[in-house]
């Protein structure tokens, strides 16, 4: 956790002293506005820090104006800040070959200040349009065959959300309307991969029972994602089971008499003290004439799993949110979104997410519930 907090400020802290660096080089700002940006700024990096502070001592309307404004600025100078890197390497390239071959060819790229003013417009033209994409749910269909299906059961319809971090920015009106969605989808299981929580427990007032509703044949069941550990694992345990969800902490259950159903917390747990229960022993103890279905939080899957399960759903990347962030965690994740085959015979099914973490925006990425029918065939 320390070494990602350090990893994270460093970045962010270099992005928001490009940005200074960038307005000073295109403006001529008086001293106060140079000291009146750069406090503006500081106060923007420790934002995230500073919300969570505010929310653990019960300060609601501290966290939520701080959240908007913090979120949002972050958004703005990721959006911000890829354009104009973008574009000071073009006028790099551009001046380098005018230089030594085409000096017409440098005339064609922008100026400091009219680039300063295409990234900034770009800017909040994304973030506008990030901020109604966020509502948009897409279902995204999926369709396994396997003969472990038994025929006298023919399908079972899966219902998959992810990430939807309930808590600051995710309200009752937006968990409404993901739980219509679900509903509408006619699912025989509910499974939430992770990250379901991330707030505490005043910003979750009366949002579990919001959940109720949903009510599948067969039942809701859940693993948890490094924000449940990071909000604190015990309310999260205590809002799932109130929200009508069986954790799997290292457990799998037979549903409907048709397959094997695992679940693994996700490495946050071990890594923060709590016991951890081992995969491979788990996964190996199912039986191999059953369809398994694996949920855990992040797309990771080791050698020894490999081949112990049919299909994992995971979610944990939001498919970037915000493009193009999907670049950075490719490399971390050699999976992006979607149905990837893997050795032995399993499959990984990767969500988008159904929420947002940090600004409340996609951008080109779009929330998903995922709807996956097992059916009975080759």
């Amino acid at each position: 956790m320390t070494l990602f907090l350090l990893a994270f400020f460093l970045m962010y802290g270099t992005a928001h002293a490009y940005f200074y660096l960038k307005t000073r080089s295109a403006f001529r700002l008086e001293r106060w506005a140079r000291v009146g940006l750069v406090l503006f700024l500081v106060l923007m990096v420790a934002a995230p820090v500073l919300i969570r502070v505010a929310e653990r001592k019960g300060l609601e309307e501290v966290s939520l104006v701080l959240g908007y404004a913090g979120y949002l600025w972050m958004a703005l100078l990721f959006f911000f800040f890829t354009l104009s890197l973008g574009l000071d390497i073009l006028r790099f390239l551009a001046r380098s070959i005018g230089a030594s071959a085409k000096p017409k060819f440098a005339r064609l790229v922008p100026s400091g200040r009219t680039a300063y003013a295409m990234a900034a417009a770009y800017a909040i033209v994304a973030s506008v349009y990030g901020y109604f994409e966020a509502r948009n749910i897409h279902v995204e269909r999926l369709v396994i065959h396997s003969p472990k299906i038994p025929q006298s059961i023919g399908s079972l319809r899966i219902a998959q959300i992810s990430d939807v971090h309930l808590g600051l920015f995710i309200d009752r009106e937006r968990l409404r309307r993901i739980v219509t969605t679900v509903r509408g989808l006619d699912p025989d299981i509910v499974v939430s991969t992770g990250d379901l929580v991330d707030g505490q427990a005043g910003s979750l007032q009366g949002l579990a029972s919001e959940l109720l509703p949903l009510r599948p044949r067969y039942g809701m069941f859940a693993v948890t994602g490094n924000h449940e550990y990071y909000v604190g694992h015990d309310n999260s345990v205590a809002f799932h089971r109130e929200a009508g969800f069986t954790l799997l902490e290292g457990e799998h259950l037979t549903v409907a008499g048709a397959i094997e159903l695992a679940g693994v917390d996700d490495m946050v747990g071990a890594r923060m003290g709590l016991p951890a229960k081992d995969e491979h022993a788990l996964l190996a103890s199912l039986p191999r004439d059953r369809f398994v279905l694996f949920l855990k939080h992040r797309p990771v899957v080791p050698a020894t799993s490999a081949g112990l399960f049919d299909l994992q759903l995971s979610g944990h990347l939001h498919g970037g949110q915000l493009f193009p962030f999907f670049l950075l965690t490719r490399l971390v994740f050699p999976v992006w979104n979607g149905l990837t085959t893997l050795p032995k015979g399993s499959r990984l099914y990767l969500s988008r997410g159904t929420g947002t973490w940090g600004p409340p925006l996609r951008f080109l990425a779009p929330p998903e519930v995922t709807l996956i029918e097992l059916v009975h065939g080759s």
